[in-house]
């Protein structure tokens, strides 16, 4: 059986109406012809092989009319939004045309131009089409290139303008595959020349607090534009342009102008952007040099003020507290600032030699001889010398901080001056911790003497020597050992009160009968005494060190009240020095 063939001129009378469908589809009249015909005929033309021919017509047509419309923009309006509009109405009619066209001649498109031809589609070629004469109408191109690149600019100074514009420019821009070469580079280029230009103003003219406010509100618009209307391709290219010419470029200046000020302000807020910003462009390096430069000039202030040493240690546990508040709420406690901060705080506090060292022990012994009375509990003491221990920390004369620190400590627990033995052992516990078990030895034989020496005392209470001793007399003696305590000075030719002397020799007699071959050292300087005196305004008790009481003893020898001791009978009678 004989295959069907076609009527003689059917490719000519079909493409007629063919024809007259496409036309009518480029200058929006209403197609004569019933779609459902003109789809059979191009099923039919394709079905007997004359795809190619057919294709050729339409793409003809198509050719002319893209080339027609192209043409058509150039010499409009000078107006960059008006010719943008006339730009995006032409893109909108051409893909309107094509969407109708493909529809037409769909069974063409699915059997002939995407299997035969080596295009995806009728939509392909119309967009190849388009590109051709856009590119060839280099006026329309640039024109239109710079008249958005002039739209962006309007918005970035505050004006309003065409959104659907804009996305639509993009958009075709996109489509065409000419977007990154001939839009964004210039896009870029042209945003680091605007951006240049704002932040070299702006710097002159605005405190960098200011600045850093309106870096961050250029930072958030650029996304916002690039999620409105621009390719998400552009997102990291934008921003790393803007970054560089509004962060990257000032960042020496941003520091030298403004991050004393915000340090000195104790500006969080400031000083957290400014941490953001300059992360944004890897130069957190120089912001920790500028931190460690701060905390060691402040820092040096503070030491070097030999005016202000009663308030040495406070001073520098406020500055310690106020950094530590900055580096963890600034600048996300990082790490190697944190680092900087240490390497600073070491190189200011041991500007001085010694002094901190002394200033330090002296602060500590304060605070254990107050206690909980001084600063609002034991708690409050306890977390202050957790402070006090960062200082300690960063010392390097920390052998003359534990002779001073041992010198306070002996008078604390011979005179009885100690707030706590709780918090003197957890001083201890902390300085061990720091140091290591051969810093605390010492201190800790310290404590054991004095609990050694109580037992001891209680022992002597029950003696018979002690039985022997006047009865309006007390005494308490502590024993201690030689290489833990402090060395003091010996007063060889002192003259003790003949009852004091008593006292001695009855506690040395119960001492040798319980420990053979030992050897007591009496230390008079450490001693203490409690007088009760009869006096015209009635009787007082005065407590005095022992080489007060050898003075005052003395006036009970006076004949009459009123009496004058000099000083040499008095250096006479005693055997003190001049110094004593």
């Amino acid at each position: 059986k004989a295959k069907p063939s076609l009527p003689e001129n059917f490719l000519e009378t079909s493409w007629k109406k063919l024809a007259e469908a496409v036309d009518a589809i480029h200058n929006v009249r209403r197609v004569e012809h019933s779609r459902e015909e003109l789809y059979r005929m191009v099923e039919a033309l394709c079905m007997h092989k004359r795809s190619s021919e057919l294709c050729k017509l339409l793409e003809g047509v198509m050719d002319q009319h893209i080339r027609v419309s192209i043409e058509s923009l150039v010499g409009q309006t000078p107006d960059y939004a008006a010719f943008l509009g006339l730009v995006t109405d032409t893109w909108q009619n051409h893909c309107q045309q094509m969407q109708s066209i493909r529809n037409l001649f769909l069974y063409l498109d699915r059997t002939y131009v995407i299997r035969d031809s080596g295009q995806r589609s009728l939509w392909e070629v119309g967009l190849n089409m388009f590109r051709k004469y856009f590119e060839g109408a280099t006026d329309v191109k640039n024109k239109v290139v710079h008249g958005f690149l002039h739209l962006i600019d309007r918005e970035r100074c505050g004006e309003a303008v065409s959104l659907s514009t804009c996305t639509n420019i993009v958009r075709m821009l996109v489509a065409l595959q000419i977007y990154e070469e001939s839009f964004e580079k210039m896009f870029l280029a042209e945003t680091s020349n605007f951006y240049r230009r704002e932040s070299s103003r702006l710097l002159q003219e605005s405190p960098v607090s200011d600045y850093m406010v309106h870096v961050e509100g250029r930072l958030k618009e650029e996304k916002q534009r690039v999620a409105r209307y621009l390719d998400p391709q552009t997102r990291v290219p934008l921003v790393r342009a803007c970054e560089k010419e509004l962060v990257a470029a000032h960042v020496q200046f941003l520091l030298e102008k403004g991050f004393e000020p915000l340090m000195e302000g104790q500006r969080t807020v400031d000083l957290e952007r400014m941490y953001s910003l300059l992360a944004r462009v890897n130069a957190l390096r120089d912001m920790k040099v500028a931190l460690a430069a701060f905390v060691k000039n402040r820092g040096l202030k503070i030491v070097q003020n030999e005016e202000a040493e009663k308030e040495l240690v406070p001073n520098l546990l406020k500055f310690k507290q106020d950094m530590d508040d900055l580096l963890k709420d600034a600048m996300h406690g990082n790490e190697d600032f944190d680092r900087a901060m240490r390497d600073a705080s070491e190189a200011f506090l041991n500007s001085r030699a010694s002094r901190p060292a002394e200033l330090i022990a002296k602060f500590i012994d304060a605070q254990l001889r107050t206690g909980a009375k001084g600063v609002g509990g034991e708690e409050e003491t306890e977390a202050l010398l957790e402070k006090v221990i960062v200082l300690f920390r960063f010392l390097s004369a920390k052998d003359v901080f534990e002779a001073f620190y041992k010198k306070d400590l002996a008078k604390r627990l011979l005179l009885g001056r100690s707030a706590s033995s709780d918090m003197e052992r957890s001083m201890i516990a902390k300085l061990k911790t720091e140091c290591g078990s051969n810093f605390t030895n010492k201190l800790e034989g310290m404590f054991k003497d004095i609990e050694l020496s109580k037992d001891l005392m209680a022992n002597f209470k029950q003696s018979r020597q002690f039985a022997a001793l006047p009865e309006d007399v007390e005494m308490n003696v502590h024993v201690l050992t030689t290489g833990y305590w402090p060395a003091y000075p010996a007063m060889k030719d002192l003259r003790l009160h003949e009852t004091m002397v008593q006292c001695r020799q009855t506690f040395e007699e119960f001492y040798f009968s319980k420990h053979e071959g030992r050897r007591l050292t009496w230390q008079p300087s450490l001693g203490n005494c409690l007088l009760r005196a009869s006096l015209p305004c009635g009787r007082k008790e005065f407590i005095v060190s022992l080489y007060q009481s050898l003075v005052l003893l003395l006036f009970n020898a006076c004949a009459e009240v009123g009496d004058e001791l000099t000083f040499v009978h008095i250096k006479a009678e005693t055997g003190m020095e001049d110094g004593e």
